[in-house]
């Protein structure tokens, strides 16, 4: 059974990722208690109550351990992928997994030098209902493909969040930290391996602490396909979900919408796949649908540039971005 541990206990995510393992058959045999939260320790280990507290040193120097699983806080988190490549074990990090351009430099070279296997999961892979949408474009249903519009707000959730949430040196800005989702889902839905970031935007609309950055926006395109992104901390306290997560994709022949969270006045539960086409309209319920990323990441079945290629477009897009700051406060 392949081994692996949890490092950097800083994020919820790294629930949803050891139980994503756990499910597609490897075995937690260790994690690391230091945490910047302590509410994410507890969390966890009440959610594995069987998996035994090691420090991270111990884990690393563990040659029986395959790899890792890494959510700590995301200035960290390329050291610690560098770190544990350079022990012989894959990487499986949450995102964003840098913070700057000098870090994923640093990473493509540990690769390069050890021949590891540097993962970073984003909505994309783990999401039923972007994998059957992708199916559908694929299959030439919707026709061309022109446009894809992807709206990503979450919930600030600011009682949860720890301090280094709001500093942009340790989570690298709003685009680099949730845009690249976005800039991932737009790469796969082209079929394309880059593609140009026409404009990017920031806005500050008075979240506190003052000039934290709570919106943004990103236009890119391939030479025959369109994309928009919109980024942000708004989702209202009422919605019953951390965000109204949709994609919106046109093609010349049909056009499809995901409702990734919730159908907000209709269908119970997640993943709904709204299509029309040159027939007739059709709803999809996606939630029960397989999702394939683990397993693959075990198996080592998963490319690695396309790693690299998402995460330098969310650097970039962050770096060049047109900033604002909203003259009206709440």
């Amino acid at each position: 059974m392949v081994r692996f541990a949890a490092i950097g206990l800083d994020h919820r995510h790294i629930y949803d990722l050891t139980e994503g393992l756990l499910a597609a058959g490897a075995e937690c045999v260790g994690y690391d208690p230091v945490t910047t939260d302590g509410r994410v320790l507890a969390g966890f280990r009440k959610r594995f109550p069987h998996v035994p507290a090691v420090f991270r040193e111990r884990l690393l120097d563990d040659k029986s351990i395959d790899f890792v699983v890494i959510s700590a806080k995301p200035s960290d988190r390329a050291a610690l992928s560098i770190a544990a490549m350079r022990r012989g074990k894959d990487v499986l990090c949450d995102k964003p997994g840098v913070t700057t351009a000098e870090q994923l430099a640093e990473v493509q070279a540990a690769v390069a030098e050890t021949g590891r296997v540097w993962s970073i999961c984003v909505g994309r892979v783990a999401s039923p209902s972007i994998q059957a949408a992708l199916r559908v474009v694929r299959s030439g249903e919707l026709g061309r493909l022109v446009q894809v519009v992807s709206l990503a707000p979450h919930r600030l959730n600011r009682a949860l969040r720890p301090a280094w949430f709001f500093d942009k040196p340790a989570y690298g800005g709003i685009i680099n930290d949730i845009g690249v989702h976005s800039i991932d889902q737009f790469l796969a839905f082209a079929e394309v391996e880059e593609a140009e970031i026409v404009s990017s935007t920031i806005g500050a609309f008075g979240t506190e602490p003052e000039g934290f950055e709570d919106f943004a926006e990103i236009v890119l395109q391939t030479p025959s396909v369109r994309g928009y992104c919109r980024l942000d901390w708004f989702t209202p306290d009422g919605l019953p979900t951390w965000g109204d997560g949709r994609l919106f994709v046109v093609g010349t022949q049909g056009t499809l919408e995901l409702r990734k969270n919730l159908d907000i006045e209709g269908r119970p539960g997640t993943d709904h796949m709204f299509v029309a086409n040159k027939t007739g309209t059709r709803h999809v319920d996606c939630s029960g649908l397989p999702v394939t990323y683990y397993r693959d990441f075990l198996a080592r079945a998963l490319p690695q540039a396309p790693v690299f290629t998402m995460c330098r477009m969310a650097l970039t897009a962050q770096a060049q971005a047109t900033r604002f700051v909203s003259e009206h406060r709440p």
